[in-house]
């Protein structure tokens, strides 16, 4: 069921990180296009670069699903099957460790209980924690961060859901593709 559950998530990252690939597409041309007429709209640039963002956290987080992570392999081309299969384990253990730890500081960092405590009062919250993640407005856009940050918690849980399925699947066996 978590293996199935991984295998959905991953679907719905890539499909929104296509989506994002396409609108920073469109943002991009139509950039050129305006400054081709001498009529710049100032806040394309940033909003493709916070699109670019949320595609690479998505598809990062596809990636852990399929195990297919840029790797350097030197150390497991040279591994019989069975020390693969526990390098393979190891890794994926890794993998689940950094997801716990991201989880971790994202809890510190966004504070959710003490925004609770403040009664979604920002400036309490503010003053309490000197934390203004939630208040701080992007330079062109106008819109607060937050709403851009909140790729992390997504990408938190993503790698976090296909690390631990991962973890408690069985691995694909590529062994014989990667010997020389």
């Amino acid at each position: 069921m978590l293996a199935r559950l991984s295998r959905r998530w991953a679907r719905v990252e890539i499909f929104c990180a296509a989506g994002f690939a396409v609108a920073i597409t469109l943002l991009i041309l139509l950039n050129v296009v305006t400054r081709a007429f001498n009529a710049s709209i100032y806040w394309v640039d940033e909003a493709a670069i916070y699109a670019m963002v949320w595609m690479a956290f998505l598809a990062a987080s596809a990636a852990v699903h399929e195990r297919s992570s840029v790797s350097v392999t030197l150390i497991r081309d040279m591994l019989g099957p069975t020390a693969h299969r526990w390098l393979g384990t190891l890794i994926d253990l890794t993998v689940v460790v950094f997801a716990f730890a991201l989880l971790y500081f994202l809890w510190r960092w966004l504070a959710p209980l003490e925004l609770l405590r403040a009664g979604f009062d920002l400036e309490t919250f503010q003053s309490q924690t000197f934390n203004f993640i939630y208040a701080e407005p992007t330079t062109t856009l106008g819109v607060r961060k937050i709403w851009i940050w909140l790729i992390m918690p997504i990408f938190a849980f993503g790698v976090t859901l296909h690390a631990v399925a991962n973890l408690f699947s069985p691995q694909s066996s590529d062994w014989e593709d990667t010997r020389p």
